[in-house]
């Protein structure tokens, strides 16, 4: 049997609740296909604050840069607001991406039938949408220096490397090789120097793709095109702070940001979360989604472990509680009734459980999709 060490970071708020659902289901899948598994847990965010007077303490480095790859619930908490920057909980983790190097974040987007009815959007412009966001994430304004602050004023610097931009866009390039061959990069070259050599660069790249079409949109029309015709995209490729904020419009076309998964890959561990906050407002109260931290687990199996068979099991089991009804409260429609966070993961992990094993060997390191 396989060994493998997933260093798990439950994080804050509802950090805790949904990573405690992905486990569940992880677990679930390792038993199904024999896969052994060490899930340690270590502090990051403002728990870690408290326990150990760092957003990412020392042991916690060590751990994941150790380990075969990185589970990530959330971190954020209102009552940190206010402290130094060394001390805020999302300074651990621009930190602990750093640290893993995970350079390309690829965000996942696809409209489950049976949820078509729960987008502000209307159901006929949701058909055929799977779209794909890679955005860089080490580099940009969240990384740039100089930045400071006083009374008066404030700096960030926005700054990226042909180098930085080469290894992303052929992230994104070799991501639509493998999809419908069609790439569309995100930028503002017409006013920012830095867009102009993401455009310069993402274009000489795709002269190594000729099977893959490229485009290229200003951000703002890709922020209107995202719901006005999000099928027509494929893979959308950005810098830091535009795939923020992109990704997170996007959870509009699904219904609910609790429902979209994140994998951070780089040379070495990759670090696998939710796209959603901390959302402190409904923490401990047992109603959060967790099918992002769930569907960032089958990410965590199909890139970070390469073993595509219980990724796709876990998809699978996914897809099958949602058909089946299983709604918790942020997607449940007027009159639906809401599965508890540890309801939904049990029946999730159920499913995974009783899969049909297409072969009878275990899988072994290598396997499945390349991240």
């Amino acid at each position: 049997m396989t060994q493998f060490t997933i260093a798990v970071l439950p994080g804050d708020g509802i950090g805790p609740e949904v990573t405690a659902e992905a486990e569940r289901v992880l677990r679930a899948a390792a038993d199904r296909f024999g896969i052994g598994l060490a899930l340690p847990h270590y502090p990051v965010g403002a728990g870690a604050v408290t326990a150990a007077g760092s957003p990412l303490p020392a042991d916690t480095r060590a751990a994941v840069i150790k380990a075969d790859a990185v589970l990530l619930g959330a971190v954020g908490d209102p009552a940190l607001d206010s402290a130094p920057r060394e001390l805020k909980p999302e300074t651990g983790l621009l930190a602990l991406r750093s640290l893993l190097g995970v350079y390309a974040n690829l965000r996942p987007v696809s409209i489950h039938p049976a949820l078509a009815g729960h987008s502000p959007l209307r159901p006929d412009r949701l058909h055929g949408v799977d779209l794909l966001i890679v955005r860089e994430l080490t580099g940009g304004l969240y990384y740039g220096e100089p930045r400071g602050k006083n009374a008066v004023v404030a700096v960030n610097t926005l700054r990226y490397s042909v180098a930085e931009i080469e290894r992303v866009a052929r992230v994104g390039f070799e991501s639509a090789r493998r999809r419908r061959r069609m790439l569309t990069s995100v930028d503002k070259a017409n006013v920012l120097e830095v867009s102009q050599l993401w455009r310069e660069t993402v274009t000489r790249v795709g002269r190594e793709f000729p099977d893959v079409r490229l485009e290229h949109l200003y951000v703002d029309y890709a922020a209107m095109r995202l719901v006005a015709e999000p099928a027509a995209l494929d893979v959308v490729l950005t810098e830091n702070m535009f795939g923020d904020i992109l990704s997170d419009e996007a959870a509009v076309l699904v219904g609910s940001l609790g429902m979209l998964p994140s994998a951070s890959l780089g040379a070495g561990p990759g670090l696998f979360e939710p796209i959603h906050g901390s959302a402190p407002g409904i923490a401990g109260q047992g109603i959060a989604n967790p099918i992002g931290a769930i569907a960032s687990v089958a990410m965590l199996l199909r890139y970070g472990l390469k073993l595509a068979e219980p990724a796709d099991a876990v998809e699978a089991a996914i897809r099958a509680v949602l058909d089946a009804g299983g709604r918790t409260k942020d997607i449940a429609g007027p009159g639906e009734p809401a599965l508890g966070t540890q309801e939904m993961g049990e029946r999730i992990a159920k499913v995974v459980r009783s899969t049909p094993l297409a072969r009878s060997r275990s899988p072994r390191r290598g396997e499945g999709v390349r991240g």
